[in-house]
């Protein structure tokens, strides 16, 4: 089966005024799918212009990609067709319902009003979301409006959706909840997951496979397993000390809350 993702030489400059500033300076990796990959690095490393051209938000100075099929920079449109992505911040509209907004994003995929309204009743049953449906977005709790983004992001059945830091600011019981979402979504629908995250026990608990970029480069990657034993001197290794191993910078001190599995 051909990799889901692939990127060679994957790059993205600024102009600034105090010259070029090399954001992403030659990407290379592979997604296979069905996996859950974890793409980590500290704080400028280059992962979200990285996530920003994957999903056509940003084209790159440089380099090739293949996303779900379909060339980069080619064709733009097809990759959105065949992605989904959940981004930081929630994009939904405060003042409408859950289920207007799940039946929007139905139709702006071309689906007809009773497909879009069908499919609004079984993503809302797939990611509990039923009791909610007449309730305005602005109601919603922190872990409803992601369980809602995400089921926007799999509204055209997407085979790779990208999730930007989907837990940041919940507390560890709504990032545990989805933290079980986000394994159904792969279990129950195939769905490839790229996923970026500070939270390194997050990273740990979900990720089939881990790449750790730093300095707009890929660093280390590997199986959580497999870098612990490698750069953290054994598979009983932390992934917060690997981590440090790797990169020689540690993760910000919010980002190591524990959280229950």
């Amino acid at each position: 089966m051909d990799p889901i993702l692939t990127t060679h030489d994957l790059a993205r400059t600024f102009e600034t005024k105090r010259g070029t500033v090399e954001a992403v300076r030659g990407i290379d990796m592979t997604v296979e799918p069905g996996e859950i990959l974890g793409f980590l690095g500290p704080n400028g490393a280059g992962k979200s212009t990285t996530l920003r051209m994957l999903t056509t938000l940003l084209p790159p100075t440089r380099g090739t990609a293949t996303v779900a099929g379909h060339d980069l920079a080619r064709e733009p449109g097809k990759v959105r067709q065949r992605i989904g992505y959940v981004a930081q911040s929630s994009g939904v509209d405060p003042n409408e319902t859950v289920r207007n907004e799940l039946t929007l994003q139905g139709r702006l995929y071309r689906l007809s009003r009773a497909e879009a309204a069908e499919r609004a009743e079984a993503l809302a049953a797939d990611l509990d979301l039923t009791d909610l449906l007449e309730r305005k977005c602005a109601e919603l709790s922190g872990g409803q409006k992601r369980r809602l983004d995400i089921a926007m992001a799999l509204t055209h059945r997407p085979e790779i959706v990208f999730l930007d830091e989907p837990t940041t600011g919940l507390d560890p019981g709504s990032r545990a909840d989805l933290w079980d979402l986000i394994r159904r979504v792969r279990a129950e629908h195939g769905t490839t997951v790229f996923l970026t995250t500070h939270y390194l026990d997050e990273a740990d608990a979900l990720s089939d496979r881990l790449i750790i970029v730093d300095g707009g480069r890929v660093v280390a990657e590997g199986t959580p397993e497999e870098l612990k034993t490698r750069h953290g001197g054994s598979s009983e290794a932390t992934l917060q000390d690997t981590f440090i191993a790797i990169t020689g910078r540690g993760p910000k001190k919010e980002d190591l809350t524990p959280v229950a599995l």
